[in-house]
């Protein structure tokens, strides 16, 4: 009886103590802020990592001076003049305090502007960050990152020929 009590408890404190999302990922760490004027509303911009480099996950946030109770917002990413995203703001899922995007990339380089719409108690506003640089891709190309990164499946694929090969049974 007595370990069936110990295995239960066992069970429950690793249930509760590994369920845990918060032990699960890192806090957002915000290196670099920009502000930002919405009308009413005044908007910083957050972000992970500083220079922000294309096709580089990082995290970003979008705090509302008194807190985004009772505000609603869209975010527009626009690249040059090009309109590449329009989304609404939704909650940081590590940062629930603020808006925000989780490990997002920008796709290319070149001057960005970020678009807020903001609706709450004092009506709605219009803001943008604009002449965000973003520079180019860190690392090799991405055609020379996939050639190497392949060469271990090469090599798996050569061990797993030579084994079948020296184990087949001569007939």
């Amino acid at each position: 009886m007595r370990k069936t009590i110990l295995g239960l408890l066992g069970a429950a404190g690793l249930l509760l103590g590994l369920a845990s999302p918060s032990l699960a990922f890192e806090p957002v760490n915000v290196v670099h802020t920009e502000k930002v004027q919405a009308g009413p509303y005044d908007l910083t911009v957050g972000f992970s990592t500083w220079p922000v480099r294309a096709m580089q996950s990082l995290d970003f946030t979008f705090a509302p001076a008194d807190g985004i109770t009772s505000k609603t917002g869209t975010l527009t990413l626009v690249r040059g003049t090009e309109l590449v995203d329009d989304s609404p703001l939704a909650r940081h899922p590590r940062k629930r305090e603020v808006w925000g995007l989780d490990v997002f990339a920008l796709p290319e380089p070149g001057t960005w502007t970020f678009k807020f719409d903001i609706d709450g108690p004092a009506g709605p506003a219009t803001g943008e960050l604009k002449d965000l640089q973003v520079m180019d891709q860190p690392g090799p190309p991405m055609g020379l990152s996939w050639a190497i990164s392949t060469i271990p499946l090469f090599g798996l694929i050569a061990l797993i020929v030579i084994a079948w090969r020296r184990t087949r049974t001569a007939v």
